[in-house]
């Protein structure tokens, strides 16, 4: 009989001990398990990322610096106003001439826009800056500094021109006032 009650008090101890402690636990290290797995995982990706970094990096760096430099040039990736101001004032003075009455703001937004007009904007990659200024000089000169204009690398759009006679004596000068948009990526 004390051997009966000795098998049933440890029967009864061991699924003590499994239902309070080694269960537990069991549950324990599967989520533990589960968490290492997920962990791994992160680590393979983080592994291929590299490797495609290392790659990408490893292209960039075979490409040429002058072209990398004219392209950043063609389309930044920040806005910087004085220089693009003392490049358009260095094409103008080739030509003779200089910028004057500068002003530099952002795009207008179209008014009436609809909210689909809204949201697809919000999404461009890009954005625009309109900038003004005021100009003397001959006919002539103005189509050579329109035309180095156009030729530079710098991506810019004629707005607005709109041309007043100063002085026809000596071959004719005339005031042009400009609006020009230009674009950089965001």
């Amino acid at each position: 009989m004390i051997r009966t009650f000795i098998s049933i008090v440890c029967v009864i101890g061991a699924g003590a001990i499994f239902f309070m402690y080694t269960q537990p636990a069991y549950d324990t290290v599967q989520a533990q398990n589960v968490n290492i797995s997920q962990y791994d995982e992160a680590l393979q990706k983080a592994t291929e990322l590299q490797q495609i970094k290392q790659t990408l990096l490893s292209k960039y760096n075979s490409f040429d610096p002058n072209n990398i430099n004219r392209l950043q040039k063609m389309l930044p990736d920040h806005v910087d106003n004085v220089r693009l101001i003392l490049d358009m004032d260095n094409l103008a003075q080739k030509h003779g001439m200089a910028l004057q009455n500068v002003s530099v703001s952002a795009a207008p937004n179209v008014s009436g826009q609809t909210a689909v007009g809204t949201i697809s904007a919000a999404k461009q990659k890009y954005d625009s800056l309109t900038i003004k200024f005021t100009t003397v000089g001959s006919y002539d000169t103005f189509r050579q500094f329109l035309s180095d204009l156009q030729s530079s690398l710098r991506i810019v759009d004629l707005v607005a021109l709109d041309l007043t006679p100063v002085s026809m004596v000596g071959g004719g000068q005339y005031s042009y006032d400009i609006t020009l948009r230009t674009y950089w990526l965001k």
